[in-house]
């Protein structure tokens, strides 16, 4: 069968996976940025160091204070960067072509904002561990969607009512979760602030091992529910007609979705508009025809791991990263608007 570019197809008995070689192509590229970063940002800080000693503390041939300040005190910021910045990206690919609307991402329809208030409550009313934080964000986002989809449906889903819903659902939570700062005692009201602008500050390994186990598992769910994503694309009666049962696999890639979203919130705060931009990005680098989540994992990582180098490296004092990628994600947001109203003149 000619897909119309070349494909690379493997087979493993009764399992056929299909890959386009320009994807493969791209996410190697980036792979490679990705890696390329990391090891800048290791290099850099009050203690600078040379690239052969960072890949040498990696590989085991550095002890001592070296040794401490790349594994200890600076890779598990890196790494919690490359998790949560994949795991944000492929929650707004997943979003982006469920919706088809380039606009739709959890920021943006609420459901990071329901994933910080849940995170909120149990910060200021619990006070409770990781674990908690992770329950709540999660319940949080959860309860965000239903309140969501419930609301914009009219006979089915359209991705612009939605959208619209969820801005208003968002606006609400976020006036909310203010007033939850303001009633809160203040050494925990500023210290929930703090955080919530979007923060890898404080960032250990044992956030990053269970942080990154719950996320390893929700990619693969993310990648075994990939090919009914790219179906419903096409619209339900076209995935129906192929088999997909539309209904679960719609809440299924819902449901991964913001579990990715919360995991993330849980750890370190919303970080904004990742979601929004590396699908883009990604599609763009890979030319194509829809969204895809591998090049949009390594397009996130990149972003998350550039934003809190630039927040941590070229501002006077370091800054939380949700800040950077406010700036990154509204200019984009922009952007994309003009262009959009242009394109309808």
């Amino acid at each position: 069968m000619d897909f119309g570019q070349r494909v690379l197809v493997l087979r493993r008995r009764r399992i056929a996976v299909r890959l386009e070689w320009r994807s493969v192509l791209a996410c190697a590229v980036l792979a490679l940025a990705v890696a390329g970063m990391a090891v800048l940002a290791l290099m850099t800080g009050s203690y600078q160091l040379s690239a052969g000693q960072v890949v040498s503390a990696l590989t085991g041939g550095q002890t001592g204070l070296v040794h401490d300040i790349v594994v200890q005190w600076r890779l598990p910021r890196v790494a919690a960067a490359l998790v949560f910045g994949a795991s944000l990206g492929v929650s707004g690919a997943v979003f982006q072509s469920l919706l088809r609307n380039p606009l739709a991402e959890p920021g943006i329809i609420g459901f990071s904002q329901g994933s910080y208030t849940g995170a909120l409550i149990v910060i200021l009313v619990v006070n409770g561990t990781y674990w908690q934080l992770v329950g709540g964000a999660l319940l949080g986002g959860m309860a965000t969607a239903v309140a969501v989809y419930l609301l914009a449906y009219r006979r089915g889903v359209q991705g612009f009512r939605l959208i619209v819903v969820g801005i208003g659902i968002s606006a609400m939570l976020g006036s909310l979760n203010t007033w939850l700062i303001l009633k809160a005692d203040l050494k925990v009201a500023m210290a929930a602030a703090a955080w919530g602008a979007g923060s890898l500050n404080g960032v250990s390994w044992h956030k990053v091992l269970i942080g990154g186990a719950c996320i390893a598992v929700l990619l693969l769910l993310a990648a075994v529910l990939s090919r009914p994503m790219r179906q419903l694309e096409l619209g339900d009666e076209a995935a129906a007609a192929q088999g997909v049962r539309v209904a679960p696999a719609r809440l299924g890639l819902i449901a991964v979705g913001v579990a990715l979203t919360a995991t993330v919130t849980a750890a370190s705060g919303p970080i904004t508009f990742i979601s929004l931009l590396a699908p883009q990005i990604a599609r763009r680098i890979a030319r194509t025809a829809g969204i895809t989540l591998a090049p949009a994992a390594f397009v996130g990582a990149l972003l998350c791991l550039a934003a809190d180098y630039l927040a941590q490296h070229a501002a006077p004092t370091p800054l939380p990263v949700g800040i950077i990628t406010v700036v990154l994600g509204g200019g984009y947001l922009g952007w994309l608007l003009f262009t959009e109203a242009r394109r309808r003149l």
